[in-house]
């Protein structure tokens, strides 16, 4: 997947847009284009070496390596440059954990065609459907991408997971639990966010 300088493709092969026209490959290959800069623009920054290490270390000797990888939240990458630089933050992550592209689910209902036909060409997988967080993780461990991510999805992910063995297997790259907290009135959290509260 990764190519010097940047991404390509994971695949020879070209999907059929449904309008056909050379204006919608421009497009995708304008939106690759601008994530291959993003991408640099964090390896230039130093930003995501100090970033990597941070997520490295939770992941040391104990720890089992995540096998795959669930992204929500992600938004609008083809005009959005945090949520450009954040998908070209995941894929980097995804290299450095070697996690397959193609291990890696993603979801977000604000996806344009072009964004998930983009998504497609770099190897990521598209979840068919809106799972409202609750991704089990079925035995394997998973770093959950989540950086956009409102209160109640992190809650719905740790009601689905809610047992230490499924806790021990997961890694969550997203908001701070400790800030959630800080901001709400304990009684709000514990009535609508109790599995936040919890952990």
């Amino acid at each position: 997947m990764a190519a010097e300088g940047g991404w390509r493709p994971a695949g020879g092969r070209r999907r059929r847009r449904r309008r056909g026209g050379r204006e919608e490959e421009e497009e995708g290959g304008a939106v690759l284009r601008r994530l291959r800069e993003a991408r640099n623009d964090l390896l230039s920054s130093g930003f995501w070496a100090a970033s990597a290490g941070a997520v490295r270390a939770p992941l040391g000797a104990t720890a089992e390596p995540p096998a795959r990888c669930v992204c929500y939240g992600l938004g609008r990458f083809s005009c959005c440059p945090a949520a450009r630089h954040q998908l070209a933050f995941l894929l980097l992550l995804l290299e450095e954990l070697g996690v397959p592209p193609g291990r890696c689910s993603v979801f977000d209902p604000a996806f344009s065609p072009q964004e998930a036909a983009a998504l497609v060409e770099l190897g990521l997988r598209l979840l068919p459907d809106n799972e409202e967080g609750k991704h089990g993780i079925e035995g394997s461990a998973t770093l959950f991408y989540m950086v956009h991510c409102g209160k109640a999805l992190y809650n719905n992910l740790l009601w689905r997971n809610w047992s230490p063995g499924a806790l021990s297997k997961m890694v969550i790259v997203g908001n701070s639990f400790k800030g959630i907290e800080e901001r709400l009135l304990s009684r709000i959290l514990e009535r609508d966010y109790s599995y936040i509260a919890k952990a």
